[in-house]
């Protein structure tokens, strides 16, 4: 699933292609929307909240997406062969005279005014890569249940907004935390939030695809910390992983 860093680059790409330009095409290939037209109006912005995209446009108008699994947004200057995925999977595409942004396997797009985005987004916790961050609100929603374990109080949107899987495990990883421990056992909780915003400050102007990672997705090779087999094992339906050694007492 596309995290923080991963739609902090998305919205990059979208607003560098569509923002100050005219709609010269807009097909919203979903039921509800599917009569929409914005041809004519100007893109405002793009920008992300957490692990969504608000794409704001002229008239009071925001369009609103969410990339889950595999959702992703391509952009593709005249002529260019769309190569994001079958013809089918095309869910939306906002077109200028310069460039032509085309949404795929999007689940989650919908028109909505403006005035209305906190619809959508106003129950996420603080942007670790926006402007609304706080690393003290931050901390004191990830506290606010202090029996939780710390992988899924990491995941809760509502606590702070962009951490993914990735991140969880590698989060607790950088901080020596085991991910089943309750939160509110772990010394000094605050390097939690310091060390979620380090890991997606530092990958969010990494390319796609190039993220160095510690634990994540390396199950039985070696710690790059003291050498032991990293391990695997499923927290709240996610694979998570961590170093046994570094990270003891694991309750799954």
């Amino acid at each position: 699933m596309p995290e923080g860093d991963t739609v902090w680059q998305t919205a990059q790409r979208l607003h560098t292609a569509l923002a100050g330009h005219r709609l010269i095409r807009s097909d919203l290939r979903v039921p509800r929307f599917a009569t929409a037209d914005l041809t004519g109006r100007t893109v405002l912005d793009v920008i992300p909240r957490g692990k969504h995209l608000l794409t704001r446009i002229e008239g009071g108008l925001t369009l609103h997406s969410h990339l889950r699994m595999d959702g992703s947004w391509k952009v593709y200057a005249p002529g260019e062969r769309w190569s994001g995925g079958a013809a089918h999977q095309i869910r939306a595409i906002l077109g200028t005279a310069e460039r032509t942004a085309v949404g795929y396997r999007l689940p989650v797009l919908e028109l909505l005014r403006t005035s209305d985005e906190e619809r959508v987004v106003g129950h996420l916790g603080p942007d670790l890569l926006g402007p609304d961050w706080d690393a003290a609100t931050a901390l004191r929603n990830l506290l606010s249940d202090p029996a939780r374990p710390i992988g899924e109080a990491l995941l809760d949107q509502r606590n702070l907004a962009g951490v993914g899987n990735i991140f969880k495990s590698e989060t607790c990883f950088l901080v020596r935390a085991n991910p089943w421990l309750p939160v509110g056992e772990l010394p000094a909780p605050e390097r939690l939030v310091t060390a979620a915003k380090k890991l997606l400050e530092a990958n969010r102007n990494r390319p796609g695809g190039s993220r160095r990672l510690y634990v994540y997705g390396r199950p039985g090779r070696p710690c790059p910390r003291c050498g032991t087999s990293v391990r695997t094992a499923e927290q709240d339906g996610r694979p998570t992983y961590w170093c046994p050694l570094c990270q003891p007492n694991a309750t799954s």
